[in-house]
């Protein structure tokens, strides 16, 4: 039995929040082994040095996995508890708390420090950020390096684990899908297949060179350089994407190293663009006005609550009326060369948050793999950004299955009805942006 001393203070006369402090004094034995490992800790601020790095204190240590299930919690001194109704409070840019595996962190201060940028950690202040944070972290031991300055306290003993208005079987089933992917090695790269994808793209650069270094540079010539360039620079987008998530190698720094030689010298981009943009749109796809690859002004309006935004408020830099037409002519040229993404321009405004409801797939074929990167597996790469491309059809069953068991629709259409889809929901954004621009 477990021996506890508790004592609840008030922070303050009049307090702002339900914020208790809890002393509480505990020891424990692990069941089956009867190790002990319930002990005191150092207060917070004595855990790190002057530089804001965290020292050693001798607890025993926990494995990525561990902390990434929630199942490995260390020795801790008492922490303050927290309901969500307290929590929700703090999702401001100035106040913004979140949840990780129960434990709560005030993540003001390191916002502007965090590599994908100060609004991915807005876009989940007050609430619970496990699965994206699992998801987008590929080495969790040094994650928590910085974690552990910023813990608050944690969930109160009655708080689920997620908000309310989430449903915790569907996220204890999708958690269980992930380790059982990770035990099958589904996160393991084939280096193999990546070195063929960048052979392919130094192959069509080369060439290009050549045959203008050799013909020069007559309208034939451009023509087919151009068509050459084109699709290089497409499959270097791709090539990019995979880096830039950490799906190739087993260590975040050489994927950074060749994210960079990618974007910068193959493509001329910059990765702190693409890092900026890209992460917002993997912590809230589709979400507007959170999600920036949904926010194409004033070329396209998309979704429901952007032509109305911009109808209300009088805005025409050009005719929407007519964006469905002119998509092709502008947008397909300009955009999927680039960065082929079908639900960016197809998906209405959700307010939700489960990725498969924000998103649909292309179906699967040789060309369509080539042709979009992977990228048709649009699902199974939102739930699993860190996962190697060339597994997502291994794994697509299960992910429908798990849709399945809990009535999620799995939408997988052929390429020609995505580029169809993508019209009409122009065309109905359009009518939308008329409605309010027109109404009297």
């Amino acid at each position: 039995m477990n021996q506890s001393e508790v004592r609840i203070r008030s922070f303050r006369s009049q307090p702002r929040n339900l914020r208790v402090s809890v002393m509480t004094k505990v020891e424990e034995k692990h069941a089956g082994n009867g190790s002990l490992v319930g002990k005191s800790q150092l207060p917070l601020e004595e855990k790190h040095q002057a530089n804001d790095k965290p020292e050693a204190n001798g607890k025993a240590k926990v494995s990525p996995k561990q902390e990434a299930d929630g199942k490995g919690d260390t020795p801790r001194k008492s922490l303050n508890l927290y309901s969500w109704q307290e929590i929700q409070r703090h999702n401001q840019e100035t106040d913004q708390w979140l949840v990780i595996n129960r434990k709560v962190y005030d993540v003001t201060s390191w916002a502007d420090r965090h590599p994908g940028g100060r609004r991915v950690l807005n876009h989940y202040a007050g609430e619970d950020a496990t699965d994206v944070f699992r998801a987008m972290h590929l080495e969790l031991d040094i994650a928590r390096l910085y974690l552990k300055p910023l813990l608050i306290g944690e969930l109160a003993p009655g708080e689920p684990s997620q908000e309310r208005n989430k449903n915790a079987q569907l996220v204890e089933d999708f958690q269980e899908l992930r380790r059982t992917l990770e035990a099958m090695n589904m996160f393991s790269a084939n280096l193999g297949f990546f070195s063929l994808h960048l052979i392919q793209i130094l192959i069509l650069e080369a060439l290009a060179w050549l045959m203008l270094w050799h013909f020069g540079n007559g309208w034939p010539i451009t023509i087919c350089i151009s068509f050459l360039l084109t699709i290089s620079q497409a499959q270097s987008s791709f090539l990019q994407h995979d880096t830039g998530h950490l799906s190739i190698f087993k260590k975040s720094k050489w994927n950074h190293l060749m994210h960079r030689f990618v974007m910068c010298h193959l493509k001329g981009l910059s990765v702190k663009w693409w890092n900026h943009r890209h992460f917002q749109h993997h912590t809230k796809p589709n979400i507007y006005p959170k999600d920036p690859d949904i926010d194409v002004g004033p070329l396209f309006l998309v979704g429901d609550l952007q032509p109305i935004k911009y109808g209300k408020k009088k805005i025409k830099y050009i005719d929407y009326e007519k964006q469905h037409l002119y998509f092709y002519m502008v947008g397909l040229p300009l955009l999927m060369p680039v960065y082929f993404n079908l639900q960016s321009m197809q998906v209405m405004y959700l307010g939700r948050y489960w990725k498969v409801l924000a998103t649909c797939n292309v179906e699967q074929s040789f060309f369509n793999d080539w042709f979009t990167g992977h990228l048709n597996f649009q699902i199974e790469h939102h739930l699993f950004p860190t996962m190697p491309r060339h597994n997502y059809q291994k794994v697509a069953p299960l992910v429908r299955s798990l849709c399945a068991k809990h009535g999620l629709q799995y939408v997988n259409k052929p390429i020609l009805k995505a580029f169809g889809d993508i019209v009409r929901s122009l065309k109905k954004s359009a009518a939308l942006w008329m409605d309010a621009y027109y109404e009297t």
